[in-house]
């Protein structure tokens, strides 16, 4: 058995918390035979009926779940039909609902992709993002995580900027975390990543790290600088030199910058960075692919994997989604069946 079978082997029962922005995915399927002629855009004949999958941090808890991990979620919902969907969609895969807290006067997250043709042509959402005024779903989140988090294996921070990782949040769950030696990861917004300061890992995308750049430069204090003189990262220099003096400034153990079709990189302390060609065979829709990236990259830090096996890992799972349409999950056949193609 190669090492990397070994370690997905070794998914089945870990425990994972996942904590985040919990979004509904809808699809609406169709076709488009004309325009309208009320504008100039196509008239979409709606075929059979809307599909739901969980999306944001739910789509990194199904993830999990997919793999064979015991997943947790927390996070806030609605009191709306479209949370009633989401906890339906989440307890048919098995996932503990019971830290979801219900913000009754707020709406669940919701994005409707309208998709005629495998091709998508329109994206509309709706949400409102958890404000200062609803501090009382933020306690009732922390004390979820407080009573349980002897229970975990690791601890997934996924962050879509809708008001539920707070730089209070982030502190206390990391606190707790390094208390009890748990693995803590981060799926990052652009104005957060301060808030990541210490944690086992971030994993942002190409376009987040540029971002994070240009943010951390206008906000950071005369006594602790990055030393990174451009926010467009246009050569291999540029992201190594991006990625080791972001490692430094926010105390990582390390950081897995995802490149798209360029493949990732990964950067630990004392360590060179390491490049990774990209496994996908064809790319079809990169909806959720960092979802998936946080979801298999931490749960093979649980299985024993060193974090240069977990990115690669992560990698092939990335290779997996990014060939389907829509926030999908990889599973464990797929994940092994991908290893042995390359491997042989």
């Amino acid at each position: 058995m190669s090492r990397f079978n070994n370690i997905i082997t070794k998914f089945k029962g870990k425990n994972i918390l996942v904590v985040g922005d919990l979004i509904l995915d809808e699809y609406i399927r169709g076709s488009v035979s004309r325009i309208s002629p009320e504008a100039p855009v196509p008239i979409v004949l709606q075929q059979g009926k809307s599909a739901y999958q969980p999306g944001g941090a739910a789509n990194v808890a199904n993830n999990l779940s997919s793999l064979g991990a015991k997943v947790s979620l927390v996070g806030k919902i609605g009191a709306d039909a479209q949370g009633r969907v989401l906890l339906s969609e989440l307890k048919k895969q098995k996932i503990n609902t019971k830290g979801i807290v219900t913000d009754k006067t707020g709406v669940t997250s919701l994005k409707t992709r309208i998709i005629a043709h495998h091709q998508q042509v329109l994206r509309l959402d709706r949400e409102k993002a958890v404000g200062p005024e609803n501090f009382h779903i933020e306690d009732k989140i922390l004390g979820f995580i407080k009573s349980n988090i002897k229970l975990f294996d690791a601890v997934i921070l996924s962050d879509y900027g809708k008001g539920v990782i707070t730089s209070n949040v982030v502190g206390k769950i990391c606190s707790l975390a390094i208390q009890k030696k748990k693995i803590i990861t981060v799926d990052p917004k652009v104005e957060h990543f301060g808030f990541y300061n210490g944690v086992t890992s971030i994993t942002p995308n190409k376009k987040e790290t540029e971002n994070a750049i240009r943010n951390i430069k206008l906000t950071q204090n005369a006594g602790r600088r990055l030393a990174v003189y451009s926010d467009t990262l246009k050569t291999d220099e540029d992201i190594d030199l991006a990625g080791l003096e972001l490692l430094k400034f926010l105390n990582l153990q390390s950081l897995l910058i995802t490149l798209g079709e360029q493949g990732m990189r990964i950067f630990e302390r004392g360590k060179k960075p390491v490049h990774i060609n990209t496994k996908a065979r064809e790319v079809f829709d990169v909806t959720g692919a960092g979802d998936t990236v946080i979801s298999v990259f931490t749960l093979s830090l649980t299985a024993g994997a060193s974090k240069l096996e977990a990115a690669h890992l992560a990698n092939y799972a990335a290779g997996i989604v990014v060939g389907k349409m829509g926030a999908v999950v990889v599973t464990k056949e797929e994940l092994l069946s991908a290893v042995k193609h390359h491997e042989d």
